[in-house]
């Protein structure tokens, strides 16, 4: 099934409309999401100082737009609806000291070998580490830094891999798990901001150390977290407090024990410990937060309901701009992950189904996939990988190839690790690397 796509003039629009090219490309203009759903007059004003036409998709056109849509309203004025009503909190915009303009100078193919390792070992000192804390035996944190370190020239070489690796490995711990993976978005996201490998190393550690807290609570209730009463949150709360307990003999920078001590808290001062709203947050502190409450929305946890898709994820992010979290901040994390972030089940508009990959900043609704059945869902025999950017280059608009869909984690015959990827896009086995 095609996408219905039909051009027309600026000024022609509505709300409702699903605005899904442009006249210019996407990375030239304030749009942080490419492709959106126009929520008001705002966003047809934003359209008409930037573009002459535009390309709609009528089959993605509606009267109402729900939260868990793909929008995009950056660009527009407050609005009161959004965050339930919760008090907005504008900021001038972040500035980087010296930014780094990074590029990818590996294949992910090559940075996957290399990240494969590394992730092992990741686990290895963070599971000895944790296991040190809740014993109160005595922290070498040397081992930790120098893993810590590997995944930052990871990160900077070819930021997909370690991502792609984190997002499909199974760990047996939560605790582990949301930190390891709470510190690959990070620095996912750092890199996209220019922080310079020093500070990427200080977000990537204070992220790792950021649970440790927990390792003092009580073990029965990290298996229900998020479903605590009121006596139990407040309890719960205290694990910040306790972290900073745990690591303050330790000789961390400041840097790395802010991350620690402010990854909690939220722009409009809602968070805890101490409710601090703001500039008074740090700024790696301010990433810490953002990556670690992504990740509590996406990750799979055996006592809860069903995991919220990426796509989902990026969207409730995007409804709390200037809310929970500061707007450009979260602009920059999209901007680094995708719409459709790395590890994220997909269903192509043809019916095709697969996992995607990687993709490219300037086309986000058109990454890599690779696709493990065909359009009846039956699993194939040797997955193929798409990149949808390059696909539909030469196509027309009704022809091209488009994700319809985020599919929820554990759908049916989608496992990577069982498929060797062949073809010209791929000729390295994504089974055999991820094998454990």
């Amino acid at each position: 099934m095609g996408v219905c796509q039909k051009k027309i003039a600026v000024h022609d629009l509505e709300v409702g409309m699903f605005v899904s090219d442009l006249d210019r490309p996407w990375h030239q203009t304030p749009f942080p999401i490419q492709g959106f759903h126009i929520r008001s007059q705002d966003d047809i004003r934003a359209l008409v100082s930037h573009c002459k036409w535009v390309a709609i998709d009528i089959a993605e056109s509606r009267d109402s737009v729900g939260l868990g849509e793909i929008g995009s309203s950056a660009f527009s004025s407050r609005r009161s609806r959004r965050g339930g009503g919760r008090e907005e909190l504008q900021l001038p915009p972040l500035r980087i000291k010296d930014p780094v303009t990074y590029q990818s100078v590996t294949t992910l193919k090559r940075e996957m070998k290399a990240s494969k390792k590394l992730l092992a070992d990741a686990t290895v000192e963070l599971e000895r580490l944790y296991d040190t804390f809740a014993s109160e035996g005595f922290r070498n944190l040397r081992p930790v830094a120098a893993v810590v370190n590997k995944m930052v020239s990871s990160v900077i070489r070819q930021p997909d891999a370690l991502l792609w690796l984190s997002r499909i490995q199974q760990h047996d711990d939560h605790v582990y798990r949301h930190a390891l993976n709470t510190s690959v978005w990070a620095l996912v996201c750092g890199r996209q901001l220019g922080l310079n490998e020093g500070l990427l190393n200080h977000l990537g550690l204070g992220c790792l150390l950021s649970q440790v807290g927990k390792t003092r609570l009580p073990s029965e209730m990290l298996s229900r977290e998020g479903q605590y009463g009121p006596e139990e949150f407040a309890l719960y709360r205290t694990y910040v407090a306790k972290g900073m307990e745990i690591l303050e003999d330790s000789g961390l920078s400041r840097a790395v024990l802010s991350v620690v001590q402010g990854h909690r808290e939220r722009h409009n001062g809602s968070g805890f410990p101490e409710g601090i709203r703001g500039d008074r947050i740090p700024l790696l502190a301010k990433v810490a937060g953002l990556a670690e409450f992504f990740e509590s929305l996406i990750e799979p946890r055996e006592s809860f309901a069903e995991p919220m898709t990426p796509a989902k994820a990026v969207a409730l992010l995007y409804e709390m701009r200037n809310i929970e979290f500061q707007e450009d901040l979260v602009e920059n994390f999209i901007q680094a992950i995708g719409v459709y972030p790395t590890g994220s089940l997909v269903e192509l508009t043809d019916g095709q189904r697969g996992i995607v990959v990687s993709h490219s900043p300037k086309r986000r609704l058109w990454p890599r996939v690779m696709v493990m059945t065909d359009r009846h869902h039956a699993p194939l025999k040797s997955a193929k990988v798409v990149d949808l950017a390059k696909y539909n280059s030469s196509r027309a608009a009704a022809e091209a190839l488009t994700i319809k869909e985020c599919l929820a984690h554990g759908t049916g015959g989608l496992n990577p690790a069982a498929y060797g990827v062949s073809g010209e896009e791929s000729r390295w086995s994504l089974g055999r690397l991820i094998s454990r």
